[in-house]
């Protein structure tokens, strides 16, 4: 596996073998072992998650000052009771405040209610159905959308998708970003791709931070593309360092300017996995013409956000600084679990060839591969002592990963005991699986 700038290597072990270079009765031998090792946990009675990716409740408790922060002043900085209804683009603190996780002007942002799982699926379906620039502008009159979707991805973004009929192109996504030779091909040579998922800062499940000239690339796509294509930017993790010197992201909306085309980006992002993951608050940012767009859609739907709650969360996080202190607290929380897992493949599975893993400096997530046509087995097996990891194939569209490989550990919620018991089990899975692999076809 190749270094790359957002992945911490340690060396293999002096002593492991690579399981090409085991005999058969070396092997026989090992599984063996590992067989007991197998039984002996399923005697435990196991019942550990490793699943989705949900802050564990010392990172709530970090928020917990939200409840009675406002002390009974309602009013905004311009006066208004947030108690009642209006202000469809938010308060205007609260889109100052946010302005500054996605680096761009208050001006072009909005914020909403708590999920910016919403606010994208509200955008795909305005974009397909009624269109940003009128009717004759919408996706849906076309006999066939696609959507590139960079892999592994983000499973919740496909399932937008696949709701709403559009077919979906999966893009290896590389140590860079998505594959951006391959993303301009694409769209050079097929005007019905009308768009590109993407996550750009501690990408999930992967970890990668998306290099200078990816999201350079990105920006330039409304020049190739078809005129109404949209980079759906998900910087979901902007600010989710788990160590001061992880990479930062450069200003897709700087890039945007550059090449004419803020109309072909909306940016995304929220506060889930800031303050509370069920009471936060989410905002995007995109063009003038698209905001109006937006905002003029989504007054069908709604008279106003939950300005209370905006309100709350701009008492309590005040500024950028205030984020990124607030942020250094949640690292300080994540940082052991991430390695302990870290440290217990390294130590189990480093240099024998049973898997390859990457170490991020932020987000939520650990990208394992097994060797091709084992995931399935390593979650089966690990369902099978009471372990629960993420489907095999989620993080691919359809649920289908062509290799059969990727699995997405979450280390977040469980207490660290805990996270160190689910890896050492999820490791004797991967061995498991693994040995009777190549037990069967040597």
């Amino acid at each position: 596996m190749a270094h790359h700038r957002y992945i911490q290597f340690r060396p293999p072990e002096d002593s492991a073998v690579h399981i090409e270079q085991l005999s058969q009765a070396d092997i026989s031998s090992q599984l063996e072992a590992v067989e007991a090792e197998y039984r002996a946990l399923a005697g435990r009675k196991l019942a550990l998650d490793l699943t989705r990716g949900k802050p564990g409740s010392e990172q709530l408790g970090l928020s917990n000052p939200l409840d009675g922060i406002l002390a009974g002043d309602y009013r905004s900085e311009d006066g208004i009771d947030v108690r009642n209804y209006g202000g469809l683009e938010g308060l205007p603190e609260a889109r100052r405040l946010f302005a500054t996780v996605l680096g761009v002007p208050m001006e072009n942002v909005l914020v909403g209610g708590n999920a910016s799982l919403t606010l994208m699926y509200t955008v795909i379906d305005l974009a397909l159905s009624a269109g940003l620039r009128g009717p004759g502008s919408a996706w849906g009159n076309s006999d066939e959308v696609k959507f590139l979707c960079p892999v592994p991805g983000y499973d919740r973004h496909f399932a937008i998708c696949e709701y709403l009929g559009i077919e979906m192109i999966p893009v290896p996504l590389l140590a860079s970003g998505p594959d951006m030779d391959l993303v301009e091909a694409l769209i050079s040579n097929d005007a019905s791709i009308s768009g590109i998922w993407c996550v750009p800062r501690f990408s999930n499940p992967t970890g990668c931070v998306y290099s200078d000239e990816t999201v350079a690339r990105l920006a330039k796509l409304g020049t190739l593309a078809s005129e109404h294509f949209l980079v759906m930017y998900d910087n979901a993790y902007a600010v989710h360092a788990l160590y001061e010197d992880a990479p930062r992201l450069a200003s897709i909306s700087d890039y945007c300017q550059q090449y004419g085309t803020a109309n072909n980006v909306f940016q995304f992002g929220s506060t889930s996995k800031i303050t509370f993951a069920g009471a936060g608050v989410a905002f995007l940012a995109s063009s003038e013409d698209n905001l109006a767009a937006f905002k003029n859609h989504l007054s069908i739907q709604s008279i106003g956000p939950d300005k209370v709650n905006q309100l709350r969360h701009v008492r309590l996080l005040k500024d950028a600084d205030g984020i990124a202190g607030h942020m250094r607290k949640h690292a300080a929380i994540l940082r052991p679990r991430f390695e302990a897992v870290l440290d217990i493949l390294d130590r189990e599975l480093a240099g024998t060839g049973m898997g390859e893993w990457l170490a991020p400096r932020g987000g939520y997530f650990i990208s394992f591969n097994t060797r091709p046509g084992l995931a399935k087995d390593v979650v089966r097996l690990a369902a099978g002592i009471g372990v629960a990891l993420t489907p095999a194939g989620a993080t691919f569209p359809y649920g289908e990963d062509p290799d059969d490989s990727n699995i997405r550990l979450a280390p977040s919620f469980p207490s660290l005991e805990d996270v160190k018991a689910t890896a050492e089990a999820f490791v004797v899975c991967v061995k498991l699986a693994t040995l009777r692999q190549q037990l069967s076809n040597s």
